[in-house]
Order: C-alpha cells, then structure tokens, then sequence
C-alpha cells in the first residue's frame, strides 16, 4: 500500500508539472518572437508508469514493422497512447497497441491519431530520452568457452537487465519509499535483492562518468550514455573487489559486459564499509535535458520497477574468468555510435 501511495502523489505531481510546462510553453509562444528561443525550455518532469506487457507489445510491434513499408517504432506507438489518454496506462492493454499500430499502418499520420499534438511531441521527447538507446540496430558479439569471437548484425532489443542470467534476485516497486540515512529522502531508484557476487551488467553501452567511494551509495559506478541523456547508476556493489578488472572512468563500456558485483557496501564515511543490512543492487536511471539537471534541484529519476521486469527478458550470461571468483560476459553489445 505503502509504494501505491508513493506512486500516487509522484504520478499527481508529475502531471502537474507537465501541465506547468505545457501553460509555460503556451505563454512563451505568446510573448517572444518565433525566432527566439524560450529560456530553459527543457523537460523538468517525467512520469514514467508503462507496464511490462505493453513495453513488451510495443517493442513486438517495432521489431516486426522495421523491414516494411511503414516502420513503426515503439516510441511512437507509446506516445500515441499517452497523448490520447492523459499520459495513463492503466487501462492499456496490449491489443490496444496494435491497433494504433494498424492505423499508422493504413496511412493515418502520428499527429492526426495523437489528437493532442502538443501532448504528443512531449512524450515523444520524454519516452525517447528513457528508451531512445534500449531498441535499434546492434551488432551482437559472443564469446565461446575457447575465446572465439562471433559476431552477428541485428535490430531489436539491445539493452540487458542490470543482473547476469542464471542469478537469482526478487524486487518490489520501492521508488519513492523513505530513506533515513544522513537525511529524510525519497528512494530514487530501485532496488534488486540478490547474493554477494552476483554480476552487475552495463545495461547500455556508454562511458563511464564516476567510479569509486560515495557515502550513500558505496562501491558504485556511473555510467552515461551516448547520447548523454540517460545516467546509469549501479550502487552498492561488493567489499573488497566491488568491479570487473580494469574498470575506470572515462572507460568506454559494451552493453552485456560485467561491470561490477553485487553486494552490501553503503552507509559509511569510511570506504569499503558494509552498512546496508540487505545485499542488494540500487539501480537507478537519471534522465538529462540540460547539463543544469545533472546534479540540480530538478533531477529526472524514473521509477524503474516495470522497465526491470521488461528487461529481465534479456540477461547477459556470464562465465568463469582466469581468475577464481571473477566472471566475464559472454555477450556483449556493440551500437553503430561504437568509438573506433
């Protein structure tokens, strides 16, 4: 009950910034001239509440569609939705999906099906600064028991859960649940418990922006990605050997690769304390319009409860490395915007 309340007040709150933004953009558009851009006209707020199976739909849809004539993306198929019904989907179901997709598909334009264009082009921005890099065209590398490399030119899903196959671990939606420690905050991320050890994955390919000791988080690493609009946070990973060999800032990371291992570290001024009671990994995702959200009052975290789920369809395996106790993936992702 606790988390539904939780979700609740975020979901009021968040439409009511939207609303704010949309009144600010109208009044805007009003006093200054169409040549001049508004000040600080970037997204502040983002309601992020879509179910699994509807994710799960939409990226079905995307996939099937991208060789035909009219390539729908799952994107688009979701800000349709969200602009038609007040950003809610509660009572989406997946066969609604299709068919929006089906009218898109018979030469109806986005814009006309949205019925609220103004709504549309938000979500648009919104929906594609948190999925924009989880779907497209990839190139697959595995790596067999022997080291050989193979590689394979694909489209689909290209981002993994933050966990490595074949581990268990359990969740609930705790976003926006206290926390205590050093100060009265709301939960920004969310939380899988698991075992000490457990492999921690790069969700997205990206460059890693921190690394080391925090008080709150622990052992953690932060990693941004391409495109610069979605931060990546991995927190309190193992005692002692909290990362992969060879991790370190600015390092640029593959999707699928081991990044670090789970743990209990936390809590603590002193570095490499366990003070969390529960091994678990805090995974938390950061959305950036302008470089003043990145550590501003007006920080964009999603609740990643259901986006989790939808990942866990695609986990990383791992297998034994050279040394004792440490593992390596054995797939990885390679996008188009790879550094040479």
């Amino acid at each position: 009950m606790a988390a539904m309340q939780h979700k609740r007040r975020f979901r009021l709150l968040g439409l009511f910034l939207c609303l704010c933004l949309l009144l600010c953009s109208c009044a805007q558009q009003k006093e200054q001239p169409m040549t001049e851009p508004a000040d600080q006209d970037y997204i502040k707020w983002i309601d992020f509440d879509i179910p699994e199976p509807v994710l799960t739909r939409a990226l079905k849809l995307d996939v099937e569609s991208v060789n035909s004539d009219c390539h729908v993306g799952w994107v688009e198929l979701l800000s349709l939705w969200a602009a038609r019904n007040g950003g809610s989907f509660e009572d989406c179901r997946p066969d609604d999906l299709q068919k929006l997709y089906d009218a898109r598909v018979s030469g109806k334009t986005a814009e006309k099906l949205a019925s609220n264009t103004k709504l549309y082009s938000y979500y648009t921005e919104a929906y594609g600064a948190v999925l924009g890099g989880m779907v497209g065209y990839y190139t697959e590398v595995r790596t067999d028991e022997n080291g050989k490399l193979t590689t394979t030119e694909c489209y689909g899903l290209r981002a993994f859960s933050p966990l490595a196959a074949g581990y268990h671990y359990t969740d609930y939606d705790d976003f926006g649940a206290a926390r205590s420690y050093g100060y009265r905050r709301n939960h920004l991320g969310h939380d899988l418990l698991g075992s000490i050890g457990t492999p921690v994955v790069a969700v997205e390919s990206g460059y890693i922006e921190h690394l080391g000791w925090n008080q709150y988080g622990g052992w953690r690493v932060g990693i941004r990605s391409l495109d610069g609009k979605r931060y990546y946070y991995y927190a309190h990973l193992r005692k002692n050997t909290p990362y992969a060999d060879g991790l370190e800032e600015g390092q640029y990371v593959c999707a699928g690769e081991v990044i670090g291992y789970l743990g209990m570290t936390g809590y603590s001024v002193k570095e490499n304390v366990n003070g969390i009671n529960t091994p678990h990994l805090h995974f938390g995702l950061q959305i950036i319009f302008d470089q003043s959200q990145i550590d501003g009052w007006n920080q964009i975290w999603i609740d990643l409860y259901d986006l989790t789920h939808f990942l866990a369809q695609n986990r990383a395996p791992t297998r034994a490395g050279a040394t004792a106790g440490k593992r390596v993936s054995t797939v990885y992702y390679l996008y188009p915007e790879q550094p040479d």
